[in-house]
């Protein structure tokens, strides 16, 4: 009799083993297929404040990250330059090399004279590469002393696939980075609360000058596609975000969402299309967003 009970025993341990292992496989499948139908090659959806991974798809992959490399020249400058509302002058040199590199701009004049609050903004929301060069000859006095900044920065927030060559995203085969390092490199940058106000800003216009008698007026690469009902409940919404592209990368997205209360950042890489296409980086981030929605939803 005694037998028989400790077989039952050990049968009901290997049941609750099987049923353990079962549960676990679901959960790692619920982690990952949120993600799965994205079309973005790389992606990574983790929670903003605790930083817990909540999704990734080849996320670790190093890849082209195009202009999401912009997040770190922009947190560096702040970082560097406390006071935003001191003047800078955007360099005349740089202007014919990112023309014929064909690098997104701002819309800034060779030698005009701004502050560093409209630089941060431009290199942010239009993702002006004028604006970028700007900021590096700012802070480290050359183009090459800023990239060994970004990578030290690098490697203090433990980015560990990561290197950069230049402060722009332009293509370079030793100019890499992964989903996963980008989302680090945004949770940290998000904890200063000007990165945050500039990231989550849909539109914004720089002082007056000469050249721009009335400024120059900026709208988010990301917000300015958006019309804020993307998210079925009201509370929920994409608060703001860095596009990119290039041929090598694809279009890619760092964004950041509040759903049920609390706030998300999704990077994603690697989608197909372009400039003149439809916006795959962004379809992939609202649909992401939506299937947490129902997922936060339904454990309530």
């Amino acid at each position: 009799m005694k037998k028989f009970h400790r077989r039952r025993a050990h049968g009901r341990r290997i049941l609750l083993c099987l049923l353990a292992l079962a549960l676990l496989f679901v959960v790692l499948a619920l982690r990952q297929n949120i993600l799965l139908d994205t079309t973005s090659r790389h992606a990574l959806l983790m929670d903003a404040q605790t930083g817990q991974v909540l999704a990734q798809k080849r996320a670790n992959e190093k890849v082209a990250p195009a202009s999401l490399t912009k997040m770190m020249t922009v947190l560096l400058a702040i970082e560097a330059q406390p006071d935003i509302d001191q003047p800078v002058t955007l360099p005349e040199d740089v202007f014919p090399e990112l023309t014929a590199e064909n690098a997104s701009m701002a819309g800034f004049a060779p030698g005009e004279t701004v502050t560093v609050r409209d630089v941060l903004y431009g290199a942010m929301l239009p993702s002006g590469a004028e604006c970028c060069e700007a900021l590096a000859r700012l802070v480290s006095g050359s183009e090459s002393a800023f990239v060994a900044l970004m990578n030290q920065k690098a490697a203090e927030l433990g980015m560990k696939n990561t290197h950069f060559c230049n402060p722009i995203g332009l293509t370079e085969t030793e100019h890499y980075s992964t989903a996963a390092d980008l989302a680090k490199l945004l949770q940290a940058a998000l904890q200063n609360e000007t990165f945050r106000t500039i990231f989550t800003t849909g539109h914004y216009t720089s002082i007056p000058t000469a050249q721009h008698p009335e400024g120059v007026s900026f709208a988010s690469t990301l917000l300015s596609k958006l019309n804020g009902s993307e998210l079925s409940d009201g509370q929920d919404k994409i608060l703001g975000g860095k596009t990119g592209y290039t041929a090598a990368a694809g279009l890619c997205l760092a964004s950041l969402a509040t759903v049920q209360g609390r706030e998300y950042i999704l990077v994603t890489l690697g989608a197909p299309g372009s400039h003149i296409t439809e916006q795959f980086n962004i379809q992939d981030a609202i649909s992401v967003y939506r299937k947490l929605e129902t997922k936060m939803s339904a454990k309530r």
